[in-house]
């Protein structure tokens, strides 16, 4: 107890405290500097969606549809599966299995049961 005695207890409130309030204000300091890089962000976006907008309508008539746009993916794949040296089938079917029943795959036979209360 004697430990204690000579402890400024003034001193390590005040310090305490303070220790709080700067922790507080960087806290709040953050919030504020958060909010002003989603202000500049959004602005940034705004701005380049406004020239994106003006562009976009001077190249309406160039527009690309989605047959293009398949038919462009298509030619990539036929050129990348000639180039391998590998000669495999182009074909890619898809078939649906139907797994009989399993125990081990049951999820009731992974509960434990309760205990008996006497």
């Amino acid at each position: 107890m004697d430990k204690f005695a000579n402890v400024g207890w003034p001193e390590m409130l005040l310090m305490a405290g303070l220790g709080f309030a700067v922790v507080f204000a960087v806290l709040v300091l953050l919030i504020f500097v958060m909010k002003a890089m989603g202000w500049v962000f959004t602005r940034q976006k705004k701005a380049a969606k406004a020239a994106a907008n003006g562009a976009a309508a001077a190249e309406e008539h160039e527009a690309i549809t989605d047959q293009e746009i398949a038919a462009a993916i298509a030619t990539a794949l036929k050129i990348y599966k000639s180039n391998l040296h590998d000669q495999e089938s182009e074909m890619l079917t898809i078939h649906r299995i139907t797994r009989a029943y399993s125990p081990w795959s049951s999820k009731i036979h992974g509960l434990t049961q309760l205990p008996e209360r006497k």
